[in-house]
């Protein structure tokens, strides 16, 4: 509208500024002209009558016609002179003394009597210009009044004229603005055939089709929320089924390799034919391969169904770094691998189980993809107060098209081009940097992965540090000692698992009584006349009695008799959430089926020395 309202005012004003400017000069020009007309008039008058006093020098009669001509409107001046030059009258005319501009015109007086018109003189008139100058200016107000009122009028009828050129844009615009807003059905009036009424046609149709296509999207939408509602419900009831089916598989598989597990390490125990340790050692490393497939299912059915907890502590990495060490270098030296792990004295706060699960699939992972080389294990300190954790490995490398899904469930990259050497490792079931992924999510933190085919990967990624603290050793007596001599209470309600770990524990020197249920338990606990040095129970019995309610009614009896609470140990192969926070409240330690012999052992010693050292 403005835009509008201007294009009627700019050519106005140009219009009557030239005309003023142009009427304005001609004016002058004018005044002027009349100006120089007159004081020739008066100049050739003078001359005339002053001819005869001029030729007899009378210079009374002189004086008397300049001080009449003085008289005459617009004459400032009047001087009569002799032909040498000497005034003969001078006389100021009314005008004289108010005049700022004057115009001089000088006639000669010429005797026309004689032979050769003598010159007797001359007459200089000067006549005066103010009223011509102040004539002008008044033109000039009365011009500059005169285009300010066509201006003012111009602006009003160009701003009219613009507000009613542009209402029909302005009602399309805020019809505009209500469709912004999200209004179901917007029209504008037709107003006319110009034009803008098929501007405003077009916009009411396209309006009309706006609202046809979002009622359509609108149902669409519903649809689709409800079918995306029936099938989030369905994946949600496949996925408890899944992590129901893997806790049920992971405890009723894990019986039968537990037991297996513990035959097998007993059968080692007392034989001394090398063939038959040769069949053994076979027979082991199918039970670590069914051991390892198990343990991924577990950890992923536990991670699933939230029955992991963090327990941040701050601890010196390097153990950590041991650890693992001490689980995988005789795996890689026997497949010719090299496998370093970097001593670092940094300090870091984590989960201290957790990052030593996440550090064992690394490098398992990276062993088992690694045919020449080795893998290498390395900290650093980061100036933003991290520590990059990276695990570098010359491999076969992955390609990039397999680098976004290697951390999905149960995907597994083909390795090709390996040798009979390598047929011989694990090959896992696609679940072990899934369950690293996720122990990472748990940890705040994200693995990170660079691999190059044929050359190599790095997986890394970052933990908080903490200042280093000083660590105690221990002292030779708090050191914890060997099983042997322990008397154990075995408690399970598998009679081959029994059967099986009765058998192990009396080849490390252990007195070994075993229970299948609470009631046989007790009875073993009447047969020895103090606690037993620890009590291993299985978390789920016969008929849905829990383990736990066993050890309860275990303390139940010997606080009767006043006896100190016995260090106990808790073997399971449950996943679900709610049971394994009972284990957690309980504050007992657990270890999850199969349990290898070593872990079993170590598990033993630790229960023993930290329920002695409570008591001391």
């Amino acid at each position: 509208m403005q835009r509008l309202a201007m294009v009627a005012i700019v050519p106005t004003l140009v219009t009557a500024t030239l005309l003023v400017v142009i009427l304005t000069q001609h004016q002058l020009t004018s005044l002027r002209d009349m100006a120089q007309n007159t004081a020739d008039a008066i100049a050739t008058q003078a001359a005339s009558v002053s001819t005869v006093p001029l030729r007899d020098m009378q210079r009374r009669e002189l004086v008397r016609i300049a001080e009449s001509i003085g008289e005459l409107p617009h004459v400032a001046r009047v001087q009569i002179r002799a032909a040498d030059g000497e005034i003969l009258a001078d006389n100021l005319g009314r005008s004289g003394a108010t005049g700022n501009e004057t115009l001089t015109v000088v006639r000669d007086v010429v005797d026309p009597d004689l032979p050769g018109h003598p010159l007797l003189g001359s007459v200089m008139v000067d006549v005066s210009l103010n009223d011509a100058i102040n004539a002008q200016h008044a033109s000039l107000r009365n011009a500059l009044a005169a285009l300010a009122m066509s201006l003012l009028v111009a602006a009003i009828i160009g701003w009219q004229s613009a507000r009613w050129i542009s209402a029909p844009l302005r009602r399309l615009v805020a019809a505009v603005h209500q469709l912004g807003r999200g209004d179901r059905h917007v029209e504008v009036e037709v107003t006319d055939q110009t034009e803008i009424g098929e501007l405003q046609r077009g916009f009411n149709s396209a309006a009309m089709a706006l609202f046809d296509v979002q009622r359509s999207m609108e149902k669409e939408i519903e649809q689709a929320t409800v079918e995306l509602a029936r099938k989030n419900a369905a994946l949600e009831a496949a996925s408890v089924a899944k992590a129901r089916f893997l806790a049920a598989a992971s405890h009723d598989l894990r019986q039968p390799l537990y037991a297996l597990t513990l035959f097998s390490s007993s059968l080692a125990e007392d034989e001394r034919d090398p063939v038959r340790l040769d069949r053994i050692a076979h027979i082991q490393e199918c039970v670590e391969a069914l051991d390892h497939l198990f343990s991924e299912l577990l950890d992923l059915s536990r991670l699933e169904t939230g029955a992991m907890q963090i327990e941040i502590t701050e601890f010196p990495l390097d153990q950590i770094f041991q650890e693992v060490s001490r689980n995988f270098r005789m795996i890689a030296e026997q497949h010719g691998l090299r496998l370093i792990m970097r001593a670092t004295h940094l300090w870091v706060r984590s989960d201290r189980t957790m990052l030593a699960r996440i550090l064992n699939n690394l490098v398992s992972n990276a062993l088992r993809y690694t045919h020449r080389g080795g893998v290498l294990v390395v900290a650093r300190h980061r100036t933003d107060g991290t520590v990059r954790v990276d695990v570098w490995d010359t491999g076969t490398g992955i390609a990039p098209e397999h680098q976004a899904r290697v951390f999905d469930e149960f995907y597994r990259v083909e390795c090709h081009g390996t040798n009979e050497h390598d047929t011989g490792r694990r090959r896992g079931l696609g679940l072990g940097l899934a369950t690293v992924q996720r122990l990472a999510e748990l940890l705040d933190t994200q693995v990170q992965l660079k691999s190059t085919p044929g050359r190599g990967s790095v997986f890394s990624f970052y933990l908080p540090e903490v200042p280093p603290q000083p660590v105690f050793n221990a002292s030779a007596d708090e050191v914890s000692p060997d099983v042997s001599g322990m008397r154990v209470l075995v408690i399970d309600d598998e009679p081959a698992i029994l059967s099986g770990i009765r058998y192990l524990l009396r080849s490390w020197g252990c007195e070994v009584a075993v229970a299948e249920d609470r009631a046989q338990a007790l009875q073993a606990a009447e047969e020895w006349a103090t606690p037993p040095d620890i009590v291993i129970s299985d978390l789920r019995l016969r008929d849905g009695e829990s383990g736990l309610d066993v050890l309860a009614a275990l303390d139940l009896h010997y606080q009767n008799d006043g006896s100190a609470p016995f260090p106990r140990l808790l073997i399971t192969g449950e996943t679900r959430s709610d049971r394994l926070r009972e284990i957690m409240a309980a504050r007992i330690p657990v270890l999850y089926k199969p349990v290898s012999p070593e872990q079993l052992r170590e598990a033993m010693m630790a229960a023993w020395s930290t329920t002695r050292t409570t008591l001391v």
